[in-house]
């Protein structure tokens, strides 16, 4: 599982035009699920986003995490490109629709994320914070 995190002032998700959802400061997550991936490793990865530190306190160091602030995640499965070989990447370590869209909403539900729409070509726009963009994986042992 990868999510690519990114610290925003505000970020909204689009499908066919209309609005999705949309959030103020927090965090954007761009979510990809591999075939290895189950419970376990969604459970670590979102705590793991939950406690990242990125956020400034009082003295303006990146020490606080993401409280009380929003978080929107969409799914991606083209994290799990492999671009080792050639020029086409290759989508065979992302997980097929059907095991993935039960483990992005494991995930969303236990961060309490507002989402894009699984599986649907989405518009994302945000407004990078810092800019402030972490790759957070955890590969099934």
């Amino acid at each position: 599982m990868r999510a690519l995190v990114q610290r925003v002032t505000r970020a909204s998700v689009s499908v066919d035009g209309d609005t999705v959802a949309a959030i103020g400061p927090g965090l954007l997550v761009l979510l990809g699920v591999a075939r290895t991936d189950d419970e376990a490793v969604c459970d670590w990865v979102a705590d793991k986003v939950a406690a990242l530190r990125l956020f400034p306190n009082a003295d303006g160091r990146m020490a606080e995490p993401l409280g009380a602030r929003e978080m929107l995640c969409v799914s991606q499965f083209t994290l799990l490109g492999d671009t080792r070989k050639g020029t086409r990447p290759s989508w065979s370590a992302a997980a097929p629709g059907e095991m993935a869209e039960p483990l992005y909403e494991r995930f969303c539900t236990r961060l309490g994320a507002r989402r894009g729409v699984f599986g649907a070509d989405m518009a994302v726009e945000l407004v990078n914070d810092g800019p402030v963009t972490l790759l957070v994986e955890r590969e099934r042992a």
